[in-house]
Formats: C-alpha cells, sequence, structure tokens
C-alpha cells in the first residue's frame, strides 16, 4: 500500500474506509439538523421580534445600503458598512423584502435571529440561471436531470481547464483527467453507452465545440450545465446521445457601469507517488541471479553487487518540480442598452515529466446591443494560440533503465548501452531522448458566433444565429542524429503535418412563451445546419547535410508526403413545448428530426422523441401545513436519442492506391479494402429517468436523486468479414448490432449546515452505475486495449461489462518440481532454464485439459467504476472562506501493464522493489516469482497478477481564501481577494503505480500520472 500522507487511519486497507469517510462527512452535514431542540428554537426565536442578518452580493461580498423593509409597513432599515443589519418586526407572520440597485429583490420569511441573505444580480436571476438546449428554465420548473455546476466553487482551483475543475461535481458525470500539459479529460455521462465516440456534446455560447476545453478559459465562464437524460437532451437529437455539457461564458458586468478584475495564480507541481526501483547494488545482484537461473554467465564484474553503491536515479531525473501560472485581465461593462465583455488570459504549464511544457494565449470578446425593444443583437468571439511541446520521454524506459549507466559520459555527451547486452540492456538513454527529440503541436482557433433576435410579436422571439469554429494547427518532430554507446541513430530525422478544421453552424428558432391564468407555455422550434471539412497534409525526410538546417527540402534520405480530406454535413429540425399549470404539474415535449452525411441513401434520416412529467407535490393542499418541506417534485422521463459519431464514409467502401508489377513495369491502381455497408443506420438510445427534488427547512437542506436505465439498441459493431470477399478481414465496415445497458442511481445533496457568522455548507454527489453489454456482432468477442507485447487485454463480449480484463488465472506460485509434475502442462521440459520450474507461477486449468493455453483464459476485472463520489465542505467565518473537497471512485479495477515490464525479471532492465521479494527458493514466496532469463513459463503473461484495485479517494483541493474589507480597498479596488490552494493533495489507494487515475479502459500502460499542485492565486476588480 502506498500513501502520501503517513496517518494511522490511513494504514488499514483503502476499500474498507472509503465510504466510512464518505458516509461520516454525509453525517456531519446533517447533524445539525438533527437537533429538535435547535429546530425549537428557530421558532421561539421568531416570537422575539428582534430581527439581525446580513446580506451578500453574489460574490459573496457584503452589500453597503441595501434596504431592509418589514412588508406591509413602513418598517424598514439600512444595511451598515458591514453589510449587516439589526430589525425590530412588528407583524406575526413577517416578511422581509431586500432590494438593492442593480440586483433583483427577494422576499425572505423570518426564521431565527441570524439570517445570510444572497442578492443576486439582475442578469443571474434564480428564474433565469439554467441553461438547457435552445434556451433557458427556472430550476423549479425543470422536468429532466440537469446537474448545474457551482463555477464559483471551481474558482480556487489551479488547474488548466474547466474539466478538471468540474471532476466530481456533477452526479453522473465522470471526469478522467491526465496530467499531461495540454491535454483534455475524458467525460462520461451515465456510463459507457457504445464502443464509438463515448465524448458527450459540447456546446459554448450555442456552438459545438469540436477541439477540447482547454480552448475556454476558466474565468471566462459564467455558468456550467450537464444535460444528462434524454427528455432534456433530445433537443440536439443525434449529438445528445452521450449527454451534453452547455458552457455559456460572461456577457458584461453584474450591474450598471464598467468593472475591470485580474485574476492570477501561481504554482508550483509535483508527482503524486513515485514508483521505486532497484539501486545499481540491486539491480546487479538481480541481473546475476536472473542469467544464472537462465543457465547463461553472470557479469563478472558485478560478482560483488553492493560495491556498485546506489548508482543512477533515472525516474528522480526525469521527474522534476514544475511551475504553472495563469492571468487574466478582464473587462465588463453594462448599460441599458448594451453589455460588453473583453478579456485576455495567459496560461503557461511546465510538465513535471523532463521537456513537457504547455503555453495558451485566449482573447475573449462578447457584446450585446438593443436596437430597440424590437431588435437586439450580439456575438461571442474566442480567439486561441496554443503551442504543446514534448520531448520523446518514455516514462516507462525511465523505470527500466540500468542504474549501473550514467546519464552523461566524460564529455558530457549523453551515454548509451555499452558492451555485452546480457548486462547492459537496450533501453535507450530516457534523458537523453527527452531532451533532445523536440516535438510541437502549435494550434490557432477561432471560435464565434453571431446572433439577432427580433421580436415579432408579443411573446414571440425570432432567433438566428451563426457560428464558426476554426482550427488550425501544426505538428513539428525534429530528433537528431546521435551516438550513444551501442544506440546508434545515423540520420537526423524531421517530419511536418498542417491541419485544417472548418465547422460552420446555422440555427434558427421561434420561441412563444406565454401566461394565461394559472397556465404557463414555452414553445421552440428551430432548424439547424452544421458542416465541417478537416484537411490535413504531412511529409517527412531524413539525413541533413548539417542539423542547422531543419527544413524539408534541406534532407536528402527518404521522403514521404501525404495528405487527405473528409467532409459531414447535418441538418436538423427540432421542436419543444414545456407547459405547466399553476406550477403544480409540468409536460415536456420534444422531438428532432435529423439528417446526416454520415449514412446513406434509405437510413440518413432518423427521429428523436421526448417526453416528462413532474408534479410538484409540495404545492399540493395536503402539504400546506408540512413547514418542514419546502418544495417536493417528483420526475418522470423518457427519450430516444442517437449517435453520428462512427466517422465518416460508414456507408461507402475505402480504396488504397497501390502499385504493382504488369510486364516489368509498375503501375498504379485503386484496389478497394473495405466492404461497403450502405444499410449502416443511427445508433438508437433510449433512456428512462425518474426524479425527485426536493428542499427542507427554508431550503438549508437540498436534495436531488435520479434513477436510470440507458439502453443502446442498434450499436454500431465491426462487420465479419471472410477473406474469400477479397475485401480486407481487418479493416472492416461497422453494422447495427450490438446493445449496451446501463442502469443507475444518482444522489446530489447540498446542506447549510451553519448561517450565522460562521457559516458551513455541505455538497454531497454519489452516482452508481452497472454497465453490460447485452449483445455484439455474433458470439466473437471484439478485442480491446493492448499492452505492446502483442498481447490483448480488454474484451467486448455479451453478458459482460464493456473493456473487460481477460487473461490467465494464477494460483500461487510452485515451491517444489514435484508441484510442477503434478500440475497441467505449462512449459514442458526438465531444464529449469527452458521450461517451467520451481518459482513460477502456477496458473489455473480452467478447462481441465492438463494443458495451460488460451483456453484457459477468462475474464479477470472490471475497469468501470460502480461508484463515484465527492464531499465538499465550505467554512466562512468574516472575510475568511475554507473549502475542503474530497473525491473517489470505487468498485474498478486498473491492469497495471507497466509491471509485465517492471517485474518480468526476465531481461536485463532495471525491476521495480517488489521485485526484492521474489522467489529463492521453497517457502521464499507464493506472489512474486523467480527471476529466469527469458521467463520460460512466461509469468508475465496477461493475467490477474496485475489486476489492482483501481479505488481511491483524493483530497481533490483545499482552498483557503481572504476577502479584504470594502472599506479597506475601497479607495484603489471594489473587491480584492487572495488565496491558497492545493490540488491532488494526497491519495488513499491500494494501487502501486504512479497514480489509480488513469485511461477510462482501466489499463495503466505507460500513462502521464496527474500533479499535485500548490497554488497562490488574487483576484482584483476595480
Amino acid at each position: 500500500m502506498k500513501f502520501e500522507l503517513q496517518i494511522e487511519i490511513f494504514m488499514k486497507p483503502a476499500k474498507k474506509y472509503f465510504f466510512g469517510l464518505f458516509l461520516l462527512g454525509m453525517l456531519l452535514g446533517f447533524f445539525p439538523f438533527l437537533s429538535v431542540k435547535g429546530y425549537a428554537q428557530t421558532t421561539q426565536q421568531a416570537k422575539q421580534q428582534v430581527f439581525s442578518g446580513i446580506v451578500y452580493d453574489d460574490q459573496n461580498q457584503p452589500l453597503i445600503g441595501a434596504s431592509v423593509v418589514e412588508r406591509g409597513t413602513a418598517n424598514g432599515v439600512s444595511t451598515d458598512l458591514e453589510g449587516k443589519f439589526t430589525l425590530s418586526l412588528t407583524t406575526a407572520n413577517p416578511v422581509l423584502i431586500i432590494s438593492y440597485l442593480g440586483f433583483s429583490e427577494k422576499e425572505v420569511t423570518v426564521s431565527g435571529t441570524n439570517l445570510e441573505i444572497k442578492l443576486l444580480s439582475e442578469n443571474i436571476t434564480l428564474d433565469d440561471i439554467v441553461v438547457i438546449g435552445y434556451g433557458k428554465a427556472k430550476p423549479k420548473d425543470l422536468t429532466g436531470s440537469v446537474s448545474v455546476i457551482d463555477v464559483g466553487k471551481t474558482k480556487n482551483q489551479p488547474v488548466a481547464d474547466i474539466g478538471q475543475a468540474i471532476q466530481g461535481r456533477a452526479a453522473g458525470v465522470q471526469v478522467v483527467s491526465s496530467g499531461e500539459p495540454g491535454s483534455n479529460v475524458t467525460f462520461r455521462v451515465r456510463g459507457t453507452g457504445t464502443i464509438a465516440n463515448n465524448n458527450p456534446l459540447i456546446v459554448v455560447d450555442g456552438m459545438p465545440l469540436n477541439g477540447g476545453l482547454n480552448q475556454v478559459n476558466m474565468n471566462d465562464v459564467e455558468s456550467i450545465s450537464v444535460l444528462k437524460d434524454a427528455s432534456s437532451t433530445a433537443i440536439y437529437g443525434s449529438r445528445g446521445a452521450n449527454g451534453v455539457v452547455i458552457i455559456t461564458t460572461k456577457r458584461g458586468a453584474k450591474q450598471e457601469g464598467s468593472i475591470f478584475t485580474f485574476d492570477a495564480f501561481t504554482g508550483v507541481q509535483n508527482e503524486t507517488g513515485m514508483v521505486e526501483v532497484l539501486n545499481a547494488a540491486q539491480f546487479a545482484a538481480l541481473n546475476n541471479e536472473m542469467l544464472a537461473n537462465g543457465g547463461l554467465t553472470p557479469n563478472p564484474a558485478w560478482s560483488n553487487p553492493s560495491d556498485l553503491g546506489v548508482g543512477t536515479d533515472w525516474v528522480g531525473n526525469l521527474f522534476n518540480p514544475a511551475m504553472m501560472s495563469s492571468y487574466t485581465l478582464a473587462y465588463g461593462n453594462k448599460s441599458e442598452k448594451s453589455n460588453i465583455y473583453v478579456s485576455g488570459n495567459y496560461f503557461k504549464q511546465e510538465g513535471i515529466v523532463l521537456d513537457t511544457d504547455y503555453e495558451r494565449i485566449i482573447l475573449q470578446f462578447n457584446t450585446d446591443t438593443k436596437i430597440n425593444k424590437t431588435i437586439k443583437f450580439g456575438n461571442s468571439l474566442k480567439l486561441a494560440y496554443d503551442n504543446k511541446e514534448r520531448g520523446a520521454y518514455d516514462i516507462r524506459n525511465a523505470l527500466l533503465a540500468n542504474p549501473t549507466q550514467s546519464i552523461y559520459d566524460e564529455t558530457g555527451n549523453f551515454t548509451g548501452p555499452t558492451g555485452n547486452p546480457l548486462y547492459s540492456g537496450d533501453v535507450e538513454n530516457p534523458i537523453g531522448k527527452a531532451s533532445t527529440v523536440k516535438t510541437s503541436t502549435k494550434g490557432y482557433n477561432v471560435q464565434g458566433t453571431l446572433f439577432t433576435e427580433i421580436n415579432l410579436l408579443k411573446n414571440l422571439v425570432f432567433k438566428s444565429l451563426g457560428g464558426l469554429e476554426a482550427n488550425f494547427w501544426f505538428d513539428r518532430t525534429w530528433a537528431p542524429k546521435y551516438s550513444w554507446g551501442s544506440d546508434v541513430q545515423p540520420n537526423s530525422y524531421l517530419s511536418q503535418a498542417s491541419n485544417r478544421s472548418i465547422t460552420l453552424l446555422w440555427d434558427n428558432t421561434i420561441t412563444y412563451d406565454i401566461q394565461f391564468g394559472n397556465h404557463n407555455l414555452n414553445a421552440v422550434v428551430g432548424t439547424g445546419a452544421q458542416e465541417n471539412r478537416f484537411d490535413f497534409l504531412n511529409g517527412s525526410i531524413q539525413k541533413f547535410a548539417s542539423d542547422n538546417t531543419q527544413q524539408i527540402d534541406n534532407g536528402t534520405l527518404q521522403p514521404t508526403v501525404g495528405g487527405n480530406a473528409s467532409e459531414w454535413s447535418l441538418m436538423s429540425y427540432f421542436g419543444r413545448v414545456n407547459y405547466d399549470y399553476n406550477g403544480k404539474y409540468y409536460v415536456t415535449g420534444t422531438i428532432r428530426r435529423d439528417g446526416s452525411s454520415r449514412f446513406g441513401q434509405g437510413n440518413k434520416w432518423g427521429w428523436f422523441p421526448s417526453a416528462a412529467l413532474a408534479w410538484r407535490i409540495s404545492a399540493e393542499d395536503f402539504m400546506k401545513n408540512m413547514t418542514v418541506v419546502d418544495d417536493l417534485k417528483l420526475r418522470v422521463g423518457y427519450g430516444i436519442t442517437g449517435n453520428q459519431e462512427i466517422g465518416n464514409y460508414a456507408f461507402a467502401s475505402a480504396y488504397n492506391t497501390v502499385l504493382y508489377n504488369f510486364n516489368n513495369n509498375y503501375v498504379s491502381a485503386v484496389v478497394p479494402t473495405v466492404l461497403p455497408n450502405t444499410n449502416v443506420k443511427w445508433e438508437g438510445q433510449e433512456q428512462f429517468n425518474v426524479g425527485l427534488d426536493a428542499s427542507f427547512l427554508n431550503n438549508r437542506i437540498n436534495l436531488i436523486t435520479d434513477f436510470y436505465v440507458k439502453n443502446t439498441n442498434d450499436m454500431l459493431v465491426p462487420m465479419s468479414v471472410p477473406v474469400t470477399s477479397g475485401y480486407s478481414d481487418i479493416y472492416v465496415p461497422s453494422i447495427n448490432a450490438g446493445k449496451i445497458i446501463n442502469r443507475g442511481f444518482e444522489f446530489s445533496l447540498s446542506t447549510k449546515n451553519l448561517v450565522d457568522e460562521l457559516k458551513w455548507s455541505t455538497d454531497a454527489v454519489f452516482s452508481y452505475n452497472k454497465n453490460k453489454v447485452e449483445s455484439i456482432n455474433g458470439d466473437t468477442p471484439i478485442i480491446t486495449g493492448s499492452t505492446g507485447l502483442n498481447s490483448s487485454i480488454g474484451l467486448i463480449q455479451a453478458g459482460y461489462p464493456v473493456n473487460v480484463f481477460y487473461g490467465y488465472v494464477t494460483d500461487g506460485i510452485f515451491q517444489t518440481q514435484t508441484e510442477v509434475n503434478n500440475h497441467a502442462v505449462q512449459m514442458p521440459g526438465t531444464n529449469p532454464a527452458t521450461s517451467t520450474a520451481a518459482g513460477d507461477i502456477r496458473f489455473k486449468d480452467l478447462n481441465n485439459d492438463g494443458i495451460i493455453n488460451d483456453k484457459d483464459r477468462t475474464f479477470i476485472g472490471n475497469p468501470n467504476p460502480k461508484f463515484t463520489f465527492s464531499l465538499n465542505n465550505t467554512f466562512s467565518y468574516k472575510n475568511f472562506d475554507l473549502s475542503i473537497f474530497f473525491q473517489g471512485v470505487s468498485g474498478n479495477d486498473v491492469y497495471n501493464a507497466n509491471r509485465m515490464y517492471t517485474e518480468s525479471m526476465s531481461i536485463p532492465n532495471n525491476q521495480t522493489t517488489a521485485t526484492l521479494g521474489r522467489w529463492t527458493g521453497p517457502g521464499t514466496s507464493n506472489s512474486m516469482p523467480r527471476a529466469v532469463f527469458g521467463d520460460p513459463n512466461n509469468n508475465a503473461r496477461v493475467s490477474d497478477r496485475f489486476i489492482e484495485d483501481g479505488s481511491y479517494i483524493r483530497l481533490k483541493n483545499i482552498s483557503l481564501s481572504y476577502n479584504f474589507p470594502k472599506e479597506i480597498v475601497k479607495n484603489i479596488f471594489t473587491s480584492a481577494k487572495i488565496y491558497f490552494a492545493a490540488q491532488n493533495v494526497f491519495t488513499i489507494t491500494d494501487y502501486s503505480g504512479f497514480d489509480p487515475e488513469v485511461s477510462v479502459n482501466g489499463i495503466d500502460n505507460n500513462v502521464y500520472p496527474i500533479t499535485r499542485t500548490f497554488s497562490l492565486g488574487l483576484n482584483l476588480g476595480f
């Protein structure tokens, strides 16, 4: 077990107390409400008719001079310099009206003697806060399953992009991140629903985003909504099957006037956990033993391994502390007729792995202008430049590198393996490769929308929105020639590529919104058109007269050139109706018809309907006297969405240009390689959702729960193509012959535990998902995942979860040759150097045929987590704010493919310190096999030996901030805050690798680990 903090409680197995810690945190959140005495005291205090409170704005700053008036009377006061007030009340059931210029008026029912009151700016009211597809909705009126991310709670996180900031913040949304600078997170909304593209649709200011979230500056974000069930995503039709993430950016100042803001943080990163490898003395002893057991002569220079000492720490030289900084300057203005928001962001992240860096510049320009009462237009424009650089780093090679070899020779050049490879190994100098080979990707990105709104009639609005996303990126790799011992690269190498992706969008909608009596109706109909063209061109060449002339024209050997282009388009018609009666009974109906160029004639179009019902139980007469319940709403929804993310031209045959010999002359020909399938059609995904929203005790407890069943039908899977057809049996078309089911439960709880001068709130999120493949194309499983040793790890097989691990089952270690002789044959023979012998792993003979072979492989692990959870506690006292955020997953397995190399003990490469406990004689070990050159028993084959529990709980973020009092900074700033934050502080896990958060397929195969970051930040308004 590995820990970052040596605390006694952490010495227990992590899986035994994951949920204990989680439930303990939830219990602490509930504790203040479990006291009957505390609730009775509130009632008693209300009778005293003396009321005190404090009024904040939506940035948690006290509002000076806010009006507080007792409803129905002239009795009122204004808040003081600290936003506080005291008022003697005169009515039996007092209600306060709080108002302030530029903020929405708020009514508060008196409960207790102290109350925290927050006013929202007029452009961020509770009646207009949830952004849904092609519109907005009041939170209380939602019928679908929508998670709203509290952007304010992510501001003090020192991360590179929004995806990392929202990890663990939304129920049913799994986010997997990487530590590599410039990388993007991977989303899974309610599990894996297809073997094709599972990424959700990301919409930024109405424009679907093809690039990653690292193109969006966190400081520009106004709101984030995640649409999860089909009743909320069906408005996006063929693009909503994997969920929809809607991001809106800021449109101006919070209130009339202008404001500048400056946000900055800088911090240092380091690795979260280091894998320990053998030092030089330990490696030499292991190598001698391995060669002797393999019948070979050990290195005579290592007759006394202890003389070699520690040697070279390759891993320590590859990983180094690194800096990360971000600076944002923004201007916002709000007036009666226009809003404007302009910002610029510079972000720089150095990687903890040698020579990995990321640099980004983002400019944002948003405007809204009212020409008159009828016409309004606006735009959102984002310009982004980024540069991602990396050397040819290889984390696993750093683990395997020979510790008896130095990094540099006496002349300062990089070293390489020398002498007998049985002693020196063949691993290239990992520091040399990371330092000399230079790869860069420069990106230039434009994303923008331009819209016009026209009030055609009363309650009838027409909106037309045009969008553009243009992505240009240029890849370049330069590898100079070198000679490092026996590792020689005789020629320098240059590769360059130019890529271009242009996406155009045009949406038109008409929205009708009317209230008549107790009836409320909102209807939207519209059309959407989108198209994309992608072009790329690449070339490479070797051998340069001088390495100072690094241009393709200067190379002379083996020139290559390639290029291609592809296009797709989508045409859509959609409509949605939201109706409610008296805020009590709700009905939502949505339908969309999509036509995609990715499908053949007769299958281009698909229908995607959905419907949802909601019942506000708390509005019924029988609930009137239940004062503890503020709101109680039951939601039921059903819908069908689709998936077109199957690549372009899936319905057509693919052709390759080849050369063949005809009459001793080379003739070019076009040869079909992929069998066409004109019947390919949409993947259909139907989803049923039942949800319950509840709030209690004057909204001090808020609960959202959802249960769902998500069925993916007509899933696209590879077709079985016989070789006799003349087409490839490797590159095959997709057919609609699969089905996957996801069932799950989601739970979100928010509580306000303390609301006086010391404030404490808790947010808990818990999600459960069970994934199962119901059917694929026949009984032949689909192979996924690889170790790099021509060995597959994962399978997609009917009856099991997606990407389950498949391999051999271990049964301890043979302690004697008699045990070997009495077991099924693994590697026949009697020579321990070339056959199975004592000290080798015993594998189970599952089919009892007396032979261990591929027929004895079975399902050995599940990479899909059963549970994801998080717990956030926020404390405020006067001007101090403290946030503590835990996040984790449980019930998933990780296949540690790195251990197949670093614990094989079969070739002269370095190994982890776990091999110090290897088998050296009867009774010495029953888990770590013997060291033997060549591994004749294939002890490192794919097996449950390398399956590890991937569960973890992580202190994801802790931040402490201080808000300077306004009276101190008012002559210079309108607001000022300084904060200290730490990200990925420590992780409790049983996983032995660098970090348990690996890719969604659960395979740790040279994965760049996440980083721990300590940072200092500053927010200024002026």
